[in-house]
């Protein structure tokens, strides 16, 4: 009975880094959706979400169940909260690339992206990949170091965020009202997406530690 209780909260593990994996390629697919004005992988990420909530309605579940049947304690508490937690802020994520590619598709045939900032995006783009790859290998190793750089990383993602906005308050700023709107909307999609990587490398310290990073001054 034991062997199987373990069993449940190793494959929660798995279920998490799985929804990392996911999570991870669909901002990827969605940024080249909108950069490119690619209408097909746009619908694609829209479609794929359903199985990133798929996989935490399953977490969701297994968690209910442990809780139920084995009462856990200690760790194995520790674990199903966060695991709670973690798969709660990776659902999220997914929907944040699900809303960069419905932009991408809203604005088809043309690209939502003015040409002055397709770089800023398109590093943003790769700045929530790198955050969200270390935090599945995070949550796969409970590596407490590597969770603890993830807010550091993170800052490269407000810097942008910032930037963006210093262009869309510039005088100089030619293209309206509409486009102002899509990549206010864009910026703060990735700006979150980070933010929820980060949520779930606290939760990766919580795990390990039993505190969360601003308890410990870690962070």
């Amino acid at each position: 009975m034991r062997d199987a209780y373990h069993e449940d909260l190793d494959a929660l593990t798995e279920r998490l880094v799985e929804m990392t994996r996911l999570v991870r390629s669909a901002i990827s697919r969605a940024t080249t959706a909108l950069l490119d004005a690619d209408l097909h992988l746009a619908e694609n990420v829209i479609s794929q979400d359903e199985e990133v909530d798929r996989i935490f309605a399953e977490i969701e579940a297994t968690i209910f169940d442990l809780m139920a049947r084995q009462q856990p304690v200690a760790v194995d508490l520790r674990m199903i909260i966060a695991a709670l937690r973690m798969g709660t802020d990776l659902e999220r994520m997914g929907d944040l690339a699900e809303h960069v590619a419905k932009v991408a598709r809203l604005r088809h045939p043309d690209s939502a992206i003015p040409p002055e900032i397709r770089a800023t995006i398109l590093e943003m783009g790769q700045i929530a990949e790198r955050l969200i790859t270390k935090t599945g290998s995070c949550i796969a190793s409970r590596d407490v170091e590597s969770a603890l750089e993830l807010e550091a990383d993170d800052d490269a993602m407000d810097r942008l965020h910032r930037r963006l906005f210093k262009v869309l308050m510039a005088p100089d700023w030619k293209y309206g009202v509409e486009p102002a709107i899509d990549v206010t909307l864009i910026g703060r999609y990735y700006e979150r997406y980070a933010d929820h990587a980060v949520r779930v490398a606290h939760d990766v310290v919580y795990l390990v530690t039993g505190s969360r990073p601003q308890d410990t001054g870690a962070l």
